[in-house]
């Protein structure tokens, strides 16, 4: 892992644990016109749906009643999905990820897609994480976005900086492979927003320091190489404090849009 990602991972995990709580300033997407939300999708019976011999099948069991298709409006809630408003996690200071999977969007099943939507405030950070399950095309629909990603080992030469960093602007993209360690930053004071498709209906994503950090505290010693700030008393106080998915980038972004870092 390249020291870049590892003072991010540090800085992501401080700034959650420091920062002053404060509101998400995000701003909801403008419509061009007064379209209604859309309400969530009804439950499904998954077993049933899922075998089903064909698509249209599929589509009986989901848009149809006795022959004929729902009413317009029951209809809407199964073809179309709402990723308004913005939905911080528990917990999170720096933005959210609204995802559309299975789940909670039944017509996506055997589809081979999912979709996410970040919503980043002010120095924002998509924690690193990896998909297990899919690779993701990020495109930005506003503002500026940093990210960052590393591949499985032996992409380079040993002690070689490993790490693929970028920007990206409106309507600009990048590819993150299935399983790469990635993250997305919002450098400015500004709100930005991205989608992101992902190949697999259920992409899956492991936060990579909440989930080390999840580990057992003396093989967290041994892989920090027994550092004298992490020791084992110091790692279940550290557990507590680490953010939720989305946190808040680093001293420099803070202290240039006056968002205090500590209480």
């Amino acid at each position: 892992m390249s020291f870049t990602i590892i003072k991010l991972l540090i800085a992501a995990l401080a700034a959650g644990a420091t920062a002053a709580p404060q509101p998400i300033s995000l701003r909801q997407p403008r419509s061009a016109s007064a379209i209604s939300p859309i309400p969530p999708a009804p439950s499904v019976d998954f077993t049933k749906l899922l075998t089903q011999p064909t698509l249209v099948d599929r589509f009986k069991q989901l848009v149809t009643r006795d022959g004929k298709l729902l009413p317009e409006d029951e209809l809407r809630s199964v073809v179309s999905f709402d990723f308004n408003p913005p939905k911080p996690a528990p917990g999170a200071k720096g933005g959210a990820v609204n995802l559309a999977n299975t789940k909670n969007w039944p017509i996506l099943a055997e589809s081979g897609i999912s979709v996410a939507v970040g919503f980043l405030g002010a120095c924002g950070i998509n924690t690193p994480h990896v998909h297990p399950r899919a690779a993701e095309l990020l495109t930005v629909t506003s503002g500026e976005v940093d990210f960052g990603y590393i591949l499985e080992n032996g992409l380079v030469d040993a002690g070689e900086k490993s790490e693929i960093v970028g920007k990206l602007g409106p309507l600009q993209a990048a590819l993150f492979p299935m399983g790469s360690i990635h993250y997305q930053v919002n450098p400015t004071c500004n709100d930005a927003t991205f989608v992101a498709a992902l190949n697999n209906e259920d992409p899956g994503a492991s936060q990579i320091a909440q989930n080390f950090f999840g580990l057992d505290g003396e093989t967290i010693e041994a892989v920090l190489g027994f550092p004298e700030q992490f020791d084992g008393d110091r790692i279940e106080e550290f557990r507590s404090k680490i953010p939720a998915n989305v946190a808040r980038n680093v001293e420099q972004c803070l202290e240039k849009c006056k968002i205090p870092k500590r209480k």
